[in-house]
């Protein structure tokens, strides 16, 4: 089975659509491999250093459209975007997803785009899966951005990120943005609901993702870290990150102010200023 033709998939909304459009406008192209957990498709462009981008749950790769696009354009990176395993037109579509098939789809993409080792940068879930392949496959890794995520417990309980009902939507809504961005009409609520009940979120288990938490280990990871955050963000919030940077032997904290959780989409300007200036910067010393 091929991939999904995203342009007319009824499971993404118009900025969807518009987002991974605008990937294809920047340059970028739509590529894709077979993978044990099904097709995984991917866009890639440049030909400087590499760089790939992952995605938080339930996203896809066009969360980074604002983000990729300047920098192709400044012309140092060769940057792969990959739809996560479940994501967007990646498989598998249906049944359970599980951390491990989100792993084998950033291996089989890896595998297929990458010929040297590469920066890894992710938001939210897919900074949590960076740490979790760098573990695995260290010398692929040259350095890690993570974005308003990471491996460690701690993350805000007793949100639901599958919202039932508009309520719940607000509350889950005002915890990834900043105040200024509270305000929001109903139709943004019912497609945070629509989401969560029909996108890649509600196929994933609690437990299943506990058991790839890194606890008791992090001090040992051998991948220097660089975290930028959104200090706005209620679901993994600012002392989260502090608490992660001690936990890790080679760290640094950059943070961006009134910017929430998803900081390439909410403040693309502010975080790709952050973002070049981190990337520019030489890496966290790890320990002899």
């Amino acid at each position: 089975m091929g991939p999904r033709d995203t342009r007319c998939d009824p499971g993404l909304n118009a900025l969807d659509w518009a987002n991974r459009a605008a990937l294809r406008d920047a340059g970028f192209e739509e590529a894709s491999v077979d993978s044990a957990a099904g097709r995984q498709v991917y866009f890639t462009a440049g030909a400087g250093r590499p760089l790939v981008l992952l995605h938080g749950a339930g996203d896809h790769a066009g969360a980074w459209a604002k983000t990729a696009g300047p920098l192709l354009a400044a012309g140092a990176w060769s940057i792969v975007i990959p739809d996560l395993a479940g994501h967007g037109a990646s498989e598998p579509f249906e049944g359970p997803l599980e951390m491990e098939a989100l792993l084998t789809g950033i291996s089989a993409v890896a595998d297929s785009a990458l010929s040297e080792p590469a920066v890894f940068a992710g938001n939210s879930l897919g900074a949590w899966l960076a740490m979790l392949w760098a573990e695995r496959s260290p010398s692929r890794v040259e350095r890690i951005v993570a974005i308003n995520g990471g491996s460690m417990a701690g993350a805000r309980a007793g949100v639901s990120l599958t919202p039932a009902n508009r309520e719940e939507a607000r509350t889950l809504w005002e915890l990834l943005v900043d105040a200024a961005w509270w305000t929001v009409p109903d139709m943004m609520l019912d497609e945070l609901i629509r989401k969560g009940r029909e996108g890649a979120i509600s196929r994933m288990s609690p437990e299943n993702m506990a058991a790839f938490l890194m606890d008791g280990r992090l001090d040992r990871f051998a991948t220097p870290v660089d975290l930028i955050w959104g200090e706005s963000d209620g679901l993994v919030p600012i002392d989260y990150a502090r608490k992660f940077a001690a936990a890790l032997p080679a760290a640094r904290l950059t943070t961006i102010p009134r910017c929430g959780h998803v900081p390439q989409q909410e403040c693309p300007e502010q975080f790709l200023a952050v973002f070049e200036r981190v990337l520019e910067q030489a890496p966290p010393e790890l320990p002899l």
